[in-house]
């Protein structure tokens, strides 16, 4: 049983402490996570209609929300050994509560993949224009990343050693080679270039964005061998990821005029950005998709007592993600994150 539960990621069962993990590598998965293409392309939706500083405050009081319920949530997750559909059950949601709340992660977490994998379609569509159309592309990248998740925490790992370092170093010389261009000081104090949208807004789309990701922090910190650790993976991951790529997102709308990322990077340093934008698709669509599958083998677990496969369910969901990703799922993403930043946080104050 112990070999079964290990080799399907503890999907239903508590993580014992000789599978925890140094809290290093949880960090890189968390600032992968975190400073993924998600976040330049929320930056660019802030810079596109606040000024820098409003941007900025959108940012901090946006983090310390974040960063609270990480490290709470993270906290019963490392303790328990548990996962968040399963902690659900025992956190004041009951065996019905904690299905529908696995059911909803299951869903949302969904839609975040089919965002990530149009994104990705975009650059890979404008790198090879013509050799496939745009929804085909959706497929094809939604189902690499389904490939990677079938591998479970041992594959994600090995995925984020690579892409983390890669798609910062990427970011790092796309910004140099971008503002360069332009009067940083002018950047800094320039109106926003499309309609206003106030600091309080932009705070509940900045939590919003990762909200579901903070309340599923017990997927992540199930693996970590101590309290400290969450909190060391917390504050490295999410201060520098929002910090660091949102701001960077804000400067390069305020330097281009528009709120599009994608047309953003790859107008500006052409083929390097279209590398930019894969490599931080990569790593967050795999924690989207791998806790979607905890979420929904959860729910049929508790609803219908059948204990699903995870890898078959994990190739189940990248399908159905890689549809939505096909039908135009994108064109809905700030409506999306408002209504994430609406629905969830509730669920991380009663756990």
């Amino acid at each position: 049983m112990s070999q079964n539960s290990h080799g399907d990621d503890f999907a239903l069962s508590r993580v014992p402490t000789e599978a925890r993990k140094h809290w290093f590598g949880i960090a890189v998965q968390r600032f992968g996570q975190v400073s993924a293409l998600s976040q330049f392309l929320l930056g660019a939706t802030l810079g596109y209609a606040m000024t820098f500083g409003e941007a900025v405050l959108a940012f901090l009081f946006g983090s310390i929300i974040l960063e609270i319920v990480i490290v709470f949530v993270g906290f019963i997750g490392q303790r328990e050994g548990l996962n968040t559909a399963l902690l659900a059950k025992w956190t004041g949601f009951g065996e019905v509560g904690a299905s529908l709340v696995g059911l909803a992660i299951g869903i949302s977490l969904i839609g975040w993949f089919g965002i990530q994998s149009a994104v990705s379609a975009q650059s890979l569509d404008t790198l090879m224009p013509g050799v496939m159309p745009m929804w085909l592309w959706s497929l094809v990248f939604g189902l690499a990343v389904t490939a990677i998740v079938a591998f479970g925490f041992k594959g994600m790992q090995m995925l984020a050693n690579v892409t983390v370092p890669l798609f910062l170093i990427l970011v790092a010389w796309s910004i140099i080679n971008e503002l360069s261009r332009h009067d940083l000081g002018e950047l800094l104090t320039s109106p926003a270039p499309g309609p206003t949208m106030s600091v309080w807004a932009g705070t509940g789309i900045v939590a919003g964005g990762l909200i579901v990701g903070a309340i599923i922090s017990a997927d992540m910190t199930r693996f970590n061998r101590s309290t400290a650790d969450v909190v060391k993976q917390t504050v490295v991951g999410v201060t520098l990821g929002e910090f660091v790529i949102g701001l960077a997102g804000v400067l390069l709308a305020h330097a281009a005029g528009s709120g599009d990322i994608v047309a953003i990077v790859t107008s500006s340093v052409g083929f390097v950005g279209l590398l930019i934008v894969i490599t931080g698709t990569l790593k967050i669509n795999d924690w989207n998709l791998y806790s979607s599958t905890l979420g929904l083998v959860n729910f049929v677990s508790t609803a219908f007592g059948k204990n699903l496969n995870r890898v078959t369910i994990t190739v189940a969901l990248g399908v159905v993600g890689s549809i939505f990703a096909a039908v135009g799922i994108l064109a809905k993403f700030t409506g999306f994150l408002i209504v994430l930043s609406v629905a969830f946080p509730p669920i991380a104050g009663i756990m």
